[in-house]
């Protein structure tokens, strides 16, 4: 905190508390996040209420500026009609851009200073402020919390969550989107490993995805690597409580690596990499971007969340906000059920996406491994979308080969998440590829089952069934998710930024409004499956089908990289 702060820290921040104090709960009071999800996940359980003593870490989302001009701003910069098509913001301007307003920061200030916050910081944008505080000032400070132990997942983590809404004093609505390291859960892996497929004979087959499959299916060649010459760079992000190994890289690649050139070694790690063993989602994604975007310089951010209140993926989020210079592609694993989180949240988390792209990232997340998803509302069924693939600023699939056994052409994957969201509106750029495919699909789902306007997801596949991954120097076969078919998509990706930049150009930045202005061209077009969704009489487990052109479960198709290079490295 600034020591003007310091100085008068008890003026309006005491007022506040005061206020709250006097208050009727709901009076003047308000709840940022009144339809977060509040259940405790399955698998988890409580190990009881925290010592009121315990310190807590706690992140403040400020209300930002001029939204609308950055998402004008970013529909410049990504459509290749634009004369500023390219024209990147640095961090210092999307700063400048969406800063919260001086007296957002002054009012948020005070009032955590008032209520004994410590150690707060900020991030270059100023949109975030992560403060510590004893839990007993946070049950003060966040009327109606209750903060208590967890312990879940594969890993058996410890998190310190509050399942009971919080309000905030209504002073703050205008100045806080929502407070972090309350509700949410860490999510964890869908990736899983099948049973090998039978089949008789072995002549001309290969026994599950490696590199060198990848690179035969997407037409690479052993050229098609990294010059090693430019500052290219490429990044995947890790929310698990996962971590890679180097030797598991390096197994790896001894293994599966031997007829390309590649990089031994990541270049990068920000964040913090566990001691423990590795784990098989996070060796997957270093070791699938390293092959498919192979020899260019990777890191790797690994957010376990430091402490137990932290969320790993807003602590990625705020990385994001505090550096200047960051790889251009970056891909992720990590999704929730759009419902599971608040509509604060996830518009707030979206604006951090739009942000990213007007910076010229290109951000790809796994679409998920549940096909369109189920759940029941009032006794109806419905498809349950993910978040973050339904954002309209990421890239999102997952395919499989028709022959398990032969590198032939590829049909849906069952489990490959899709469909269409529940909050964003379907954006601009994919409005004639959708209302095409509604228009034209000889097999949709009943309306109700869909929000026919949402923004309509995924936008691109690639292999998710059969690789091989080495974890704690084990090589593990038949290991399935679209968690796979994300950094081998970013990886080819990176290759053409390779090509871009040694062309002097810029890189792709946030990819959509091109990809669907081209209609697909460069990638191979899935036309065959459907994938899975509710196990009832009305839709029998058929989520959606796909189709020429784009359809919501293979997007507009796979990488064919000469013909994808042709058609993005220019302009």
């Amino acid at each position: 905190m600034t020591a003007d702060l310091l100085r008068d820290g008890m003026g309006l921040g005491a007022c506040l508390l005061g206020l709250l104090a006097l208050c009727v709960v709901g009076r003047c009071s308000y709840s940022p996040e009144p339809d977060q999800q509040r259940t405790l996940p399955p698998g988890w359980v409580s190990l009881g209420r925290v010592d009121p003593e315990e310190e807590l870490s706690l992140t403040f989302a400020l209300r930002q500026q001029n939204l609308e001009r950055l998402s004008k701003l970013v529909q410049a910069v990504s459509d290749p009609g634009s004369p500023r098509y390219g024209k990147y913001l640095t961090l210092e301007d999307v700063a400048e851009l969406v800063r919260p307003s001086p007296l957002t920061l002054h009012t948020v200030q005070k009032w955590l200073l008032a209520a004994g916050a410590r150690n707060c910081h900020s991030v270059i944008t100023q949109d975030f402020l992560t403060c510590w505080m004893s839990v007993r000032q946070a049950e003060l400070l966040l009327s109606g919390s209750e903060f208590h132990r967890y312990v879940g997942g594969p890993a058996e983590t410890r998190v310190v969550r509050s399942l009971r809404p919080y309000q905030l004093p209504k002073a703050l609505a205008s100045h806080v989107d929502f407070v972090g390291g309350l509700h949410r859960f860490p999510p964890t892996s869908s990736l899983r490993q099948r049973p090998e497929p039978q089949v008789a004979g072995t002549v001309g087959l290969h026994l599950g995805v490696t590199p060198s499959v990848i690179r035969e299916r997407y037409n690479l060649t052993a050229h098609d690597v990294g010059s090693g010459t430019t500052n290219n760079s490429q990044a995947c992000a890790q929310f698990l409580e996962q971590y890679f190994h180097d030797s598991d890289l390096a197994e790896f690649m001894h293994l599966f690596g031997g007829n390309f050139a590649h990089q031994a070694s990541v270049a990068q790690v920000v964040g913090q990499q566990g001691r423990g063993r590795a784990g098989i989602e996070a060796s997957l994604d270093v070791e699938y971007l390293m092959s498919a975007g192979a020899n260019i310089s990777t890191w790797v951010y690994s957010n376990p969340g430091r402490h137990e209140s932290q969320e790993p993926f807003l602590q990625w989020l705020l990385l994001l906000s505090n550096e200047s210079a960051l790889p251009p592609v970056h891909t992720a694993s990590y999704g929730d059920d759009e419902d599971s989180l608040s509509s604060a949240y996830i518009q707030r988390v979206n604006t951090e996406f739009m942000k990213a792209a007007a910076r010229g990232l290109t951000l790809l997340f796994a679409s998920g491994d549940s096909g369109a998803g189920c759940w029941s509302t009032s006794g109806r069924h419905q498809f349950r979308p993910s978040f973050p693939a339904s954002s309209p600023y990421v890239t999102t699939g997952g395919t499989s080969f028709k022959n398990p056994f032969r590198v032939t052409t590829e049909v849906v994957d069952y489990i490959s998440g899709g469909g269409f969201s529940n909050v964003f509106p379907r954006p601009s750029y994919q409005e004639e590829a959708v209302a095409k495919f509604l228009s034209s699909s000889p097999q949709l789902p009943p309306s109700s089952y869909f929000n026919a306007s949402g923004r309509a997801y995924p936008d691109v596949a690639a292999l998710s069934d059969g690789y091989w991954v080495v974890s704690n120097r084990v090589p593990i076969p038949w290991v399935s998710g679209t968690s796979a078919s994300t950094p081998v998509f970013g990886g080819i990706l990176s290759l053409i930024n390779e090509h871009r930049i040694l062309n002097g150009r810029p890189p792709l930045g946030f990819l959509n409004p091109r990809l669907y202005q081209q209609h697909g061209a460069g990638l191979f077009d899935v036309t065959r499956g459907c994938h899975e969704s509710c196990l009832n009489e009305e839709v029998q487990g058929q989520g959606f089908c796909s189709g020429p052109g784009w359809d919501p479960v293979t997007g507009w198709g796979t990488p064919n990289f000469p013909a994808l290079l042709k058609t993005l490295i220019n302009p």
